[in-house]
């Protein structure tokens, strides 16, 4: 839903709000401006993603978990995304909900004509998760959950102003904090998890229209697209209580075996409204 809102809806609905009176102007862009913006995310789900594994400890997940004395996958039950409810894929996975975001922004616009560029940083606050869940025969569900806590962007756009509006695009990188976490129904194997770094670097990219109500007060609706490459986060199963024909501990590695998530990229849609004051 939020990938097929386009800026014609957003322009709809802040012309709503906005004063006949107003239609008239043509206020000056350019200028310093500070503002609050609020609005929802929706992470870009990866349909065929799933849990990969390292047997060999050769830094490449390109190795199949078999059972034992066969060749037959250990993971043949197959993925699912989101969390798992239950231990079989029969139980379902939990969808990952809709997430939110509040930010702050400074920015600064030059208007050339009808022309406007300018740059804007934002910080941000976010709650927003993504899950991938593969299941074991055993049977056994092993989940990799990535949590958006904060975010910052520089960014710079550019729009055409005409009367009260101006449409923009905008682009630029952001840096993020993301906290990744993994649960299992398997009791028998130990896991031990290793975070490389927490926090993920990116690019966005986006389109808005921003509205003037008042000289020194404009409304925005945004679009933005969000790509972040969070650190490496892997989880090692180990062989805990297991017994020797255990699928993670098999010759010729009886030490373990590295899992990580397929998906490299945590992506995200996000519809935002803000107010922001122009000085």
């Amino acid at each position: 839903m939020m990938k097929t809102i386009s800026a014609a809806s957003l322009t709809l609905l802040l012309a709503g709000v906005a004063s006949p009176a107003l239609a008239q102007s043509a206020p000056d862009w350019s200028g310093p401006y500070i503002g609050v913006y609020g609005g929802v995310l929706e992470n870009n789900e990866d349909a065929g993603e799933q849990l990969i594994f390292d047997r060999d400890f050769d830094g490449d997940f390109d190795d199949t978990v078999v059972l034992n004395g066969t060749t037959n996958s250990a993971f043949s039950p197959g993925s699912c995304d989101g969390a798992a409810l239950g231990q079989t894929p029969a139980d379902g996975c939990d969808v990952d909900p809709t997430g939110v975001e509040g930010s702050v922004r400074l920015g600064y616009d030059m208007q050339f004509g009808s022309f406007v560029v300018g740059a804007v940083g934002e910080l941000s606050v976010a709650d927003v998760e993504d899950s991938v869940t593969s299941y074991s025969t055993t049977p056994a569900a092993y989940a990799f959950t990535r949590e958006l806590e904060t975010m910052a962007a520089l960014r710079l756009r550019a729009g055409f102003a005409a009367g009260p509006a101006l449409y923009y695009v905008t682009g630029g990188g952001a840096k993020a904090k993301i906290q990744n976490s993994f649960r299992t129904t398997n009791g028998a194997n130990s896991f031990t998890e290793t975070v490389n770094d927490d926090e993920a670097d990116g690019y966005q990219l986006g389109a808005g229209v921003e509205w003037r109500l008042a000289p020194n007060l404009s409304l925005t609706g945004e679009y933005l697209f969000t790509n972040l490459q969070p650190g490496d986060y892997v989880v090692r199963a180990g062989p805990g209580t297991a017994g020797p024909t255990n699928p993670f501990i098999l010759p010729p590695n009886t030490v373990g075996t590295d899992i990580v998530r397929s998906n490299d990229a945590m992506e995200l849609h996000a519809i935002k409204l803000g107010m922001n004051v122009r000085f």
